[in-house]
């Protein structure tokens, strides 16, 4: 599951970046609200599967309170995703 996690983890920065530095500048200066309908569709669903699947190892894996917030929290911040995964899921 945490490959799994890490990989929806991966496609969840990616699509919030997206949104924020792609598909939000086409809509307010283009006017080109299109992007922002799929990839925010995109993004709704990753986060989605992002949150339950960190909810669901946080008792699998019997996380602490702390690493718990860091993990959902990561996912609201830009390039938040990415950190994580150097810091909280090195892979030996």
């Amino acid at each position: 599951m945490n490959k799994l996690f890490t990989q929806i983890a991966k496609l969840e920065g990616i699509s919030l970046l997206a949104l924020l530095f792609f598909a939000m500048p086409l809509k307010y200066i283009f006017h080109q609200d299109i992007y922002v309908r799929y990839i925010g569709m995109a993004h709704g669903i990753l986060f989605i599967a992002y949150v339950f699947s960190a909810i669901y190892l946080k008792f699998q894996e019997n996380w602490g309170v702390k690493k718990t917030i860091v993990v959902l929290l990561a996912s609201v911040v830009p390039f938040g995703t990415f950190y994580l995964e150097k810091t909280y899921f090195k892979r030996n």
